[in-house]
């Protein structure tokens, strides 16, 4: 198998961890787009919580705002230069509970759609020849940097949003081995500390 490419958490804060390539391979369900070891962060309170509950959260879409991650700083997790990059995509209602069925209905429309309607607002960063690294799901307009840019690790890319194919503001992140992300295929990562597993908190 490829080795697997070392990364820094793109974040700083209280973040959980969902849909996690130390649980299953491939770790949202599906090779496709080279998801294969891609990994969610969610960002939540001291109490572990995204968002707080309101009546009718479980019933009704809402603001991405009243979320915790909502605008938070989404930073370059490797060094390297910035390949693509998508700020234009509007950041949609969140979806919990029952809301989050009519949300599902869309799925197939933003797969048939491609790349960038599952993505969001993006940045892919190219760290090496044949190892590239994608951020996702971005809130539109906070996009900090352009193709062609060098980054170092821990640099500001943009901020933590709710566009593409999300159901809270969270950071998508993935590595793959081409910039046709269609026919990519889907890279392991590590970050300094190991693979976290679902549900673990870091604290970065």
């Amino acid at each position: 198998m490829e080795s697997a490419v070392p990364l820094e958490y793109p974040f700083r804060g209280r973040w959980r961890v969902e849909m996690s390539p130390a649980d299953r391979v491939p770790s949202h369900g599906t090779h496709l787009f080279a998801t294969t070891y891609a990994i969610d962060f969610v960002a939540v309170d001291e109490a572990g919580r995204s968002g707080g509950f309101r009546v009718g959260s479980l019933l009704h879409p809402e603001p991405p705002r009243l979320f915790v991650g909502f605008g938070r700083p989404v930073l370059a997790p490797v060094a390297g230069t910035v390949v693509a990059a998508v700020d234009h995509e509007p950041d949609h209602a969140a979806h919990r509970g029952l809301a989050s069925v009519s949300y599902a209905l869309t799925q197939r429309r933003r797969l048939a759609e491609g790349w960038t309607s599952l993505a969001g607002n993006h940045v892919v960063i190219e760290a090496a020849p044949g190892r590239l690294v994608a951020l996702c799901h971005l809130r539109q307009g906070t996009l900090d940097v352009a193709v062609g840019q060098s980054v170092a690790a821990g640099d500001l890319l943009a901020e933590c949003g709710n566009s593409g194919n999300s159901t809270e503001p969270h950071v998508h992140l993935q590595a793959f081995d081409r910039i046709d992300v269609t026919h990519a295929v889907g890279l392991p990562i590590s970050f300094p500390d190991g693979l976290p597993a679902n549900g673990q908190i870091i604290d970065a």
